[in-house]
């Protein structure tokens, strides 16, 4: 793989790996992964989402499903709108608050799905963590709401507010949480750190992982010598404040991922991690750091307990294919497209293949949705109700 650098990325790149080695020795010679994983993706003014460069999108390092077609977020908004409307029918306030928005792309094409079924949404909140995505969002919105007139209050937020009552989305957000990587050796697991070795960073084994941080899969599963895969403590965390601080409401993810016995199948030996650079897929973590983005796959059986510790309502999981089929992609693109002009069909129809073929989106993305305090919003409607969630539960 050839991949031309300029100096400017070089240069970035090295400072960061020195910043990471630095804290190495500072430790002792071994850092956990996930402590490697937070300093690649998020240090100030180094880290991979903190530094400006340019991440999503053919120009970016990988593209996202509100990137390849307006129709996923279109069709989001037949699972929201329900909950829009309860809200609306006992005069609150009517929001939407998105973790992690990328360029914008799923707002803006939310809004005008909104927009065209002339619902009237009072607020459109964001968690940014990325400065420069979040200025190609306040862009990217403050054009929207003004070309269509609309009365949306886009603003974005440093914190996740409390007792909030609304829907709450992310789109491929959890598989950037830093994660641990965990090795078996010798009928134990074991933390599989970061250690330095010639000025390079290399994995290195570390102490053993206490039981009660293993999920029962790893406790009682049969695994080869050396298998490696990963532990999701910080995502598991962050499932839970999300499910806390909802209080009325609807949380709508997207991610790839499997529920836990695929994620810990015994032939999955080499974990889940990969990092991704101008569209390769890059095996080695440690490649560019700060240049590289690293992601795991989301063990979606964890996370769905860890929302069940809150005093949740349900929980729900399907893939992509399923939920954007039952929630109606297929009459929504046949709404703003003519399939009798194949100028302008063909790019929906070739989104919708992405979206939802196995081979693509389909399977490997899967949606996951919890509720809370529903049926005092929606007396008649269980989170099953909803378009989107008719489906088959694969939790």
């Amino acid at each position: 793989m050839d991949i031309t650098l300029t100096s400017h990325e070089t240069e970035h790149s090295l400072l960061l790996h020195n910043k990471i080695t630095a804290e190495i020795a500072s430790q002792g010679g071994w850092i956990p992964f996930s402590r490697y994983m937070e300093m690649a993706l998020y240090e100030p003014g180094m880290g991979y989402y903190s530094a400006g460069a340019h991440k999503l999108g053919a120009g970016g390092d990988f593209t996202t499903a509100p990137e390849l077609s307006p129709l996923f977020g279109a069709t989001m908004v037949s699972t929201l709108l329900p909950i829009l409307e309860g809200l609306q029918a006992q005069g609150l306030p009517t929001k939407i608050l998105e973790f992690g928005a990328g360029t914008g792309k799923l707002a803006e094409s939310i809004l005008n799905r909104l927009h065209d079924l002339q619902f009237p949404l009072d607020s459109y909140e964001v968690i940014e963590i990325s400065p420069d995505l979040a200025q190609r969002q306040g862009e990217r919105l403050a054009g929207a709401t003004k070309s269509l007139g609309l009365a949306t209050h886009c603003k974005w937020l440093s914190s996740f507010p409390e007792n909030f009552k609304g829907v709450i989305i992310a789109n491929e957000v959890i598989d950037a949480i830093p994660c641990d990587a965990i090795i078996y050796q010798n009928g134990f697991w074991y933390w599989h750190g970061v250690a330095l070795e010639n000025n390079t960073l290399i994995w290195k084994i570390g102490k053993p992982v206490s039981q009660d941080l293993l999920p029962e899969s790893l406790l009682t599963g049969s695994f080869s010598e050396g298998y490696v895969t990963e532990l999701h403590t910080q995502a598991n965390a962050w499932i839970r404040h999300v499910a806390k601080q909802l209080h009325t409401g609807l949380f709508l993810t997207f991610d790839y991922g499997f529920p836990e016995s695929e994620y810990y199948h015994p032939q999955r030996h080499e974990g889940t991690l990969m990092a991704h650079h101008r569209h390769h897929a890059i095996q080695d973590p440690f490649h560019l750091p700060g240049l590289c983005d690293i992601t795991t796959h989301v063990e979606w059986s964890q996370i769905a307990r860890n929302a069940l510790e809150e005093p949740i309502d349900d929980v729900f999981l399907t893939n992509q294919a399923a939920y954007l089929l039952d929630a109606g992609i297929g009459n929504i693109a046949l709404e703003i497209g003519d399939p009798g002009n194949p100028q302008t069909f063909l790019p929906i129809s070739n989104a919708m293949q992405k979206l939802l073929s196995e081979a693509e989106m389909g399977e490997l993305f899967k949606a996951f949705a919890f509720s809370k305090n529903l049926g005092g919003l929606l007396p008649d409607c269980a989170l099953e109700d909803l378009p989107g969630l008719n489906g088959r539960n694969r939790l």
